[in-house]
């Protein structure tokens, strides 16, 4: 069958869709994936088809200086307020190119910031559509809403806080997808947020475990990812892999806009000479002033890099969360914003990272406390042990099972 994946986000949101895609064509279906276009270079490593949505995430002004904003600011709202603005940006031209990628195909896989556009270029089409996400959107009394401060005890509200949180970001979006809709589809306007679809989530049942009350058609798959069998480290790499002890991995993927050299101070003040690998990102780190201890790396694969270090210092990305843990050593995370705190938690209840300290707050002493954590031999085996149960689960099957189950009943109800 052929399926048409749409999204939107940064680099890591899109890598996991990436690495569905890989697999599904390498089960004989054909995929083609819709992303901003600095984010799909991981697809087109993996001879994934790709076509760009409009839009440039990393470089627009407006969207650059929206994640500053949600970076630097401590302001309840920040973050959903600048993911609407990008969404709303972008509605209309996102949904006329959808629909044109995905008329010839079976169905639409749909996700992140693109979400509500994949389910209406499915319904002009009159295509099935399954819902794809890294982190929980479905209501539950399990836990609170991904975005809200962890470890809150109000879980008599948890439940309703999910549909507060989501009919509030629904609302925010709504009159834009509607114009959108008619404009370009001549489709009726909705009132109502969309939620009868079927939802895949790639994040991993034992760092979250499936809740009770989530209906049979939400799925939780394990993590999304895929070796990259033609990548090669670079020589210098290899050779200050091979040059010392394991050493500590830094790198904040795209977050971007915060305090440069108050954060740079931190890392150097808490690794106290420690050997270690810096990734840069969208950081805007001045790399030149880094000691000859640190070695400064581009974009490398987490399955290949992450069990060669001790431990990942990272911002708590679901998709570097799960790498993290699969590759079965410790975190230390320094959230920044969105589901960043959510997943950092997950991490401390699993015993395998520190209480985290958000970007804004973070100095030397956290970072020297946390890698003192890391060091510690019953964390270093509670990460091995799960860095185990995590790689015995097959999200990439579980997910493709569920796909071809969904579109078959599907097509059998047509």
């Amino acid at each position: 069958m052929k399926l048409c994946v749409v999204t939107y986000g940064t680099e890591g949101d899109v890598r996991p869709l990436a690495a569905l895609c890989a697999a599904l064509d390498r089960r004989g279906h054909t995929t083609e994936l819709l992303a901003d276009a600095a984010t799909l270079g991981s697809a087109q490593s993996l001879g994934v088809a790709t076509r760009p949505l409009a839009g440039d995430i990393a470089g627009d002004r407006d969207a650059a200086g929206s994640i500053a904003h949600v970076v630097r600011s401590n302001e309840a709202g920040a973050v959903a307020r600048a993911l609407v603005g990008i969404v709303n940006a972008h509605t209309a031209a996102w949904l006329r190119q959808s629909v044109e990628a995905a008329r010839d195909a079976d169905a639409v896989l749909t996700a992140g910031l693109a979400g509500f556009v994949g389910l209406a270029a499915a319904e002009v089409l009159r295509r099935p559509v399954i819902g794809l996400g890294m982190f929980p959107l479905t209501p539950t009394r399990e836990f609170a809403y991904p975005f809200l401060p962890p470890g809150v005890a109000w879980r008599p509200l948890n439940r309703l806080g999910f549909h507060v949180i989501n009919g509030l970001l629904w609302r925010a979006m709504r009159a834009p997808l509607n114009r959108a809709r008619a404009e370009a589809c001549n489709l009726p306007p909705l009132r109502r947020m969309p939620a009868s679809h079927p939802m895949l989530y790639g994040f991993s049942p034992t760092l979250l475990p499936r809740p009770t009350d989530w209906p049979e058609q939400v799925e939780v798959c394990g993590q999304w990812t895929l070796p990259q069998p033609h990548w090669r480290p670079p020589a210098a790499l290899t050779a200050f892999l091979d040059a010392g002890p394991p050493p500590v991995y830094v790198g904040f993927g795209s977050m971007g806009g915060f305090d440069t050299d108050r954060l740079r101070d931190a890392l150097l003040g808490g690794l106290a000479g420690r050997r270690a690998l810096f990734y840069p990102g969208w950081s805007g780190i001045d790399v030149s002033t880094l000691p000859a201890t640190v070695h400064v790396v581009g974009d490398t694969p987490h399955d290949w890099l992450f069990p060669r270090v001790a431990c990942v210092v990272h911002h708590g990305g679901s998709g570097t969360t799960h790498s993290a843990a699969r590759a079965g050593v410790p975190s230390i995370v320094v959230p920044f914003a969105g589901d960043q705190p959510f997943w950092a938690h997950r991490l401390a209840l699993a015993g395998v990272a520190p209480r985290a300290v958000p970007g804004a707050r973070f100095r030397g002493d956290d970072l020297a406390r946390g890698l003192a954590f890391a060091e510690r031999a019953d964390v270093r085996e509670r990460a091995r042990l799960l860095g185990a149960t995590l790689t015995a689960e097959d999200g990439v099957g579980h997910a493709i099972a569920a796909i071809e189950r969904h579109v078959a009943r599907a097509r059998w109800r047509e």
